[in-house]
């Protein structure tokens, strides 16, 4: 019973990290990270990603064009742009890292200690492969919200708001916080091989 317990746990945080990770992937590719509705032409809406701005337009579809220059781009969409691969990255190695440290993968199954460290080392790359998602999408939004009520640019300019792609980010954190507090607890578990830590 403890084992099927302890597998059933470790499956639930390895699929809401796999979650967390997906979800951190799509915030990095969608064109979404903020949105310009023109109030002059409502059937023209302008996105805005890490590497595309895009209009959508009603008769014509999405049309987007990539930006030419790094180094043109403002310093937050530089800095998310290395950011969110370094969290893709650090994503995946915590799910390689996690799954061999898996009780339901035999491989080294008589090695519990080795399991477990590696329980704690996925743990951790899936914390911080979530903080660093969400340094760059809360920092983007930060920007949108600075320069949405900059009292210097005139009130006829239209203004970025938040784009979805900034809410999708904001998940994986919390996927990862809770694979994270799933590993700890496994680990409790591994150590004295219970259903419970204090068993």
């Amino acid at each position: 019973m403890a084992l099927v317990l302890r597998v059933a746990m470790q499956f639930v945080g390895i699929l809401l990290s796999l979650l967390g990770w997906v979800l951190s992937i799509i915030t990095t590719y969608l064109p979404h990270w903020k949105n310009l509705n023109l109030d002059l032409n409502d059937m023209e809406n302008w996105t805005m990603g890490l590497w595309q701005a895009c209009v959508i337009q009603e008769e014509v579809g999405m049309q987007c064009k990539d930006f030419e220059s790094f180094l043109g781009l403002p310093a937050e969409l530089r800095v998310s742009r290395v950011l969110m691969f370094l969290s893709n990255g650090l994503g995946f190695l915590g799910l390689l890292v996690s799954g061999f440290g898996l009780d339901c993968l035999r491989i080294g199954e008589t090695q519990r200690d080795v399991k477990k460290r590696l329980l704690i080392l996925g743990g951790i790359l899936f914390w911080t492969a979530g903080v660093t998602a969400l340094v760059p999408v809360s920092w983007v939004a930060h920007v949108t919200v600075q320069e949405f009520w900059d009292e210097r640019i005139p009130e006829i300019v239209p203004r970025w708001e938040f784009g979805e792609a900034l809410f999708i980010g904001w998940a994986p954190l919390a996927s990862g916080r809770y694979a994270v507090a799933e590993m700890r607890t496994q680990c409790a578990y591994l150590e004295n091989g219970t259903a419970h830590p204090s068993a």
